[in-house]
């Protein structure tokens, strides 16, 4: 090991910098991870990486909101709708896997801008097939999981880079935040627009924003460093980690697979719930508006305050309440009770997603082995939140065409619903656990 290499101090070690101008940043995370007490301050690459982030999120709420209720509005079919979701992601797991060595062998900024360059495809696509795209959402699932797949394995890869365990709790939290800011003002612009527009000239206008606010990140993303390449890729590595006895990653995928089936129904269905229980896209964005500027403000608490010592307890409340609140669902299906749900998941789903994304990255970056792996323990990740978001999906297209029933539909919603506290079941272990200084994800 050269000296550059030796660790510093205890349970820290050093990986390679990228650029001269990175080594000042590094200097800085090095004494904030020192000093236990200290606030730990995002470098500038975070910033930039959190503001790529914030215009993927918001091109991806002018219409990503709208897209499931435009193909419903052609062909309403549940079936139809968890097909699309199935299709994208199907596309976006095979994605993380096969580009995992394109990112950690060759160019990952350029994995990332592929990543914002497919989603303007989608959006081009959508626009250019009309009525026409229902008849296409298995291609079409295709593309945005190819958008997916490659713009959140360069990302998370970068954000593991840019972050330590001393800023990534903090990292999440403005990530969350920003993201419920455009979630908030995107779909309801949308909605205005749409709803004040005839036929399907309001979708034309937000797919065409979207677009535009696809090109701008884009051109953002240009000014992220260009990263060094970090070793060969091993294509079965996620497997081996899987298959090795009393290893930690068992259990933490089986608990992205329980986070994964959650989303991968209540990502298309609520909003689709919003819209057929109303009729009226300007309530869906109302709807999108609040519960979004709820979000804003509790992830921008739970970011501040949540400390890795209150992980475990604060996740098993965020985790309850969020099941807890399917239960008027079975009072009725209404905007109401809707939009009670939608209050209740943005005030406590902070409490259950900062917690497991942040213990998940600080275990990858948890010695110099792991780290060096990380492309691949990234892509095991995404790989375990994929399959859960399948079976979810294919669980939900089960039940819907075997019946129609309000009842069924509403108790199918509680048990993936309450999935969560399955996954906190399963990591709670790990929760309570406080990562040594490192500057793995100081790259």
């Amino acid at each position: 090991m050269t000296d550059r290499a030796k660790p510093r101090f205890p349970g820290q070690w050093l990986t390679t910098a990228t650029t001269r101008g990175e080594e000042a940043e590094h200097d800085t995370a090095r004494a904030s991870a020192a000093n236990r007490g200290a606030k730990a301050a995002m470098s500038g690459q975070a910033k930039l990486l959190l503001l790529v982030n914030g215009l993927f999120a918001v091109a991806n709420a002018l219409s990503g909101t709208f897209v499931n209720v435009y193909l419903w509005k052609v062909k309403s079919d549940y079936t139809m709708i968890a097909s699309f979701a199935i299709a994208h992601q199907i596309t976006m797991a095979l994605t993380f896997w096969l580009a995992g060595k394109w990112v950690k062998e060759h160019n990952k900024m350029n994995c990332l801008r592929l990543g914002v360059a497919m989603a303007a495809v989608f959006y081009s696509l959508v626009l250019a097939l009309g009525a026409g795209s229902a008849v296409y959402v298995l291609p079409l699932g295709a593309v945005l999981g190819l958008s997916s797949g490659f713009f959140w394995l360069a990302f998370n890869v970068v954000y593991f880079e840019v972050t330590s365990p001393d800023t990534r709790d903090r990292f999440n939290g403005m990530a969350g935040l920003f993201g419920s800011l455009g979630g908030m003002i995107a779909p309801w612009v949308s909605g205005f627009l749409i709803s004040r527009m005839t036929g399907n000239t309001g979708y034309r206008i937000i797919f065409a924003l979207s677009l535009a606010v696809f090109v701008i990140g884009a051109v953002a993303s240009f000014f992220l460093h260009k990263r060094k390449e970090s070793g060969h890729y091993e294509w079965f590595h996620g497997w081996r980690a899987l298959r090795r006895s009393g290893g930690p990653w068992r259990i933490v995928s089986l608990s992205l697979v329980a986070q994964g089936v959650r989303e991968g129904v209540f990502g298309f269905a609520i909003g689709l719930l919003v819209y057929i229980a109303t009729g009226n896209e300007m309530k869906l964005g109302n709807f999108a508006l609040i519960s979004s500027g709820v979000a804003l403000v509790s992830f921008w608490l739970v970011g501040k305050l949540l400390k890795p010592k209150y992980r475990r307890w604060g996740m098993l409340v965020g985790t309850v309440l969020m099941s807890a609140a399917i239960v008027p669902f079975f009072w009725q299906v209404s905007f109401a009770t809707l939009l009670a749900f939608g209050i209740a998941t943005a005030m406590f789903i902070p409490l259950y997603t900062i917690p497991i994304t942040s213990v998940v990255f600080d275990l990858i970056g948890k010695d110099e082995e792991s780290a060096a792996k990380r492309v691949e323990f990234i892509v095991l990740r995404e790989v375990a939140l994929n399959a859960g978001r399948l079976l979810g999906a294919a669980v939900f297209v089960l039940v819907v065409s075997l019946t129609s029933s309000p009842v069924a539909l509403n108790w199918l919603l509680l048990g993936i619903g309450s999935s969560p506290v399955v996954s906190w079941m399963l990591i709670r272990r790990f929760l309570g656990e406080r990562q040594r200084p490192s500057r793995f994800g100081r790259v």
